[in-house]
């Protein structure tokens, strides 16, 4: 257990973090199991894979001797953009370090999901600035770098997010602004006068603290009718990190574009060579007992096609050879594709299997943090990088977290019961809950009335057999209904002393709530707001000092 000193408005208070292997817990790939207890084993699938955080800064010659990009109009791009998300000073400077030709960025990125999404979204963040810090600590010249995955148009996965309301229960929290369709991309997407009332919610919904003020400015000074959906997630959320100089980055600018032109056309051109490669590697996992990440048919292509009314469209290669958007409405050779990825690379956007090279040409990236998916991802999406001849960037895992309130943490110290124990569920840990903590004594009477039945019946089979062997046979069925009868009558006793312990109950309820929202680990779900409201915004504080890049585990952090 490691105790960590944080800052609060009436001190400092103290952490305590515990650190739990992957392994442990459920629901985890095999691919990144491994990759996490020992990734130079998978070098095969990860050329570059490093032991450690710290052997990252042997790359720093390679990647700046790579980068081709010019740093003049990247950072002239950067400095726009991220003036526009009101960044301070501290992340000016980051970008007026990136023009420098021996600086190196360290990269994560996310989706812009609404209130800046799951908490892993700032996990991810921060473990960028972490590692930029370190770099620096060491004399390399390092900034941290978020790219936000505008290109995106997966809109109902981030238009929603979730709190938990003052009663401890899961809310979710959503906005569909009207004009938008599944095509379009996140960024083209405009606010309206709806995200006032998906505010009201929230606010309506959180616990009022003193805290509840702050939270409403920032959400209300980002989120603005008329304003872009990814520049409402980038103001918010530089909002909360820019102090720590992270440089957002949104991928639809024309500057980053027309820098992007030549990886588009390289992939256009050797589109089916980057087919022919992944579904190699895909068919090699499977064969080495992993899964196949990124499904690729006969007429995949790497590129989406980028109608002028801004929708995104897949393309896919027909039998004669040519390039078709998904809709039927456009149709081109190779060639034609590549002269307009030269002319006009704004009607492209990268594929998920593409968008990291892209990201690794406009940036000298030393390495990126990813979550679980993307690092079992990156295992067939690394052979892009080596078909377009790029070196390939080393991906390391964001840092993962619990975050455990003082009331959720005396319950589980209450009921003896471990963070793993929860993946259980309630209803498995309900029966040891009940008879040793609830109503021991009746549970105790069951259970010795139980064994007393059982002993009456063990000394009857025992005279039966001697008189009719059949008749033991027929009381042993009859055993097996009386018991069953028993343990009915116990579960249901249970069920009934949990319910009738109405504060036990929530408090068990709204632990499990907070702890495994969804029944999935905290950070899938709950969005940073609600600590927010509940810890001011010192609690961006300790996440940052929670974290441990040498630590491969899950943390759990009681606060």
């Amino acid at each position: 257990m490691q105790e960590i000193a944080c800052p609060a408005p009436s001190g400092d208070v103290t952490v305590s973090v515990e650190s739990i292997p992957f392994s442990d817990l459920p629901g985890q790939s095999r691919l990144f199991r491994e990759y996490q207890a020992d990734p130079l084993s998978l070098r095969k699938y990860y050329p570059t894979a490093v032991a450690s955080h710290t052997d990252i800064a042997d790359r720093v010659n390679d990647v700046l001797k790579h980068h081709t990009a010019d740093r003049s109009i990247l950072c002239e791009a950067l400095e726009d953009m991220n003036r526009k998300f009101g960044a301070p000073q501290t992340t000016l400077d980051n970008i007026a370090s990136l023009r420098e030709p021996d600086c190196v960025a360290v990269v994560s990125g996310q989706q812009s999901g609404l209130f800046t999404g799951p908490l892993y979204t700032i996990y991810k963040a921060l473990s960028a600035v972490k590692m930029a810090e370190c770099l620096r600590g060491r004399g390399i010249k390092a900034v941290p770098v978020f790219w936000i995955a505008t290109e995106d148009h997966d809109f109902e996965e981030v238009s929603k997010t979730f709190v938990l309301n003052s009663e401890g229960r899961i809310v979710e929290l959503k906005n569909q602004p009207k004009r938008c369709h599944e095509e379009l991309p996140v960024g083209y997407i405009k606010l309206d006068d709806s995200i006032r009332e998906t505010i009201d919610v929230l606010i309506a919904e959180l616990l009022p603290t003193e805290f509840s003020a702050e939270l409403r400015a920032i959400v209300e000074e980002s989120w603005t009718p008329q304003n872009y959906f990814g520049d409402a997630f980038a103001t918010q959320l530089t909002s909360l990190l820019g102090k720590y100089g992270l440089i957002m980055l949104c991928p639809l600018d024309s500057r980053l574009k027309g820098l992007a032109s030549p990886v588009y056309r390289d992939a256009i051109m050797r589109s089916a060579e980057i087919v022919e490669a992944l579904r190699k590697r895909s068919d090699e996992l499977v064969a080495d007992g992993y899964q196949a990440q990124v499904f690729i048919g006969d007429d995949y292509f790497p590129l989406f096609w980028q109608s002028r009314d801004g929708s995104r469209h897949s393309l896919k290669k027909s039998e004669t050879g040519t390039l078709r958007t998904r809709d039927g409405s456009r149709e081109f050779t190779l060639d034609q594709l590549a002269e307009i990825a030269e002319r006009e690379p704004t009607r492209f956007s990268p594929s998920v299997v593409l968008r990291s090279v892209v990201q690794d040409h406009l940036l000298p990236t030393i390495c990126y943090f990813g979550g679980a998916a993307e690092i079992a991802y990156f295992a067939q999406s690394g052979e892009v990088y080596r078909v377009l001849d790029r070196p390939i960037t080393p991906i390391l895992h964001r840092q993962s977290f619990t975050m455990v309130e003082s009331r959720h943490a005396r319950s589980l110290k209450k009921y003896e019961l471990r963070f793993t124990d929860l993946f259980a569920g309630l209803d498995s840990l309900l029966p040891r809950i009940v008879d040793e903590y609830l109503n021991a004594d009746t549970a105790g009477l069951i259970a010795e009335v139980e064994a007393r039945i059982n002993s009456e019946l063990d000394r009857l089979d025992l005279n039966l057999a001697a008189v009719d062997p059949t008749l033991a046979n027929n009381l042993e069925k009859r055993r097996r209904k009386i018991i069953y009868h028993i343990e009915s009558i116990r579960n249901k006793f249970r069920h009934s002393q949990f319910s009738r312990d109405e504060v036990i109950r929530r408090r068990l309820e709204t632990m499990f709530a907070a702890i495994l929202p969804h029944e999935h680990l905290q950070e899938r779900s709950l969005n940073i707001l609600y600590f927010v409201d509940r810890f001011g915004t010192d609690f961006v504080d300790w996440i940052y000092n929670s974290i441990d890049l040498s630590d491969k585990g899950h943390r759990v952090v009681s606060l």
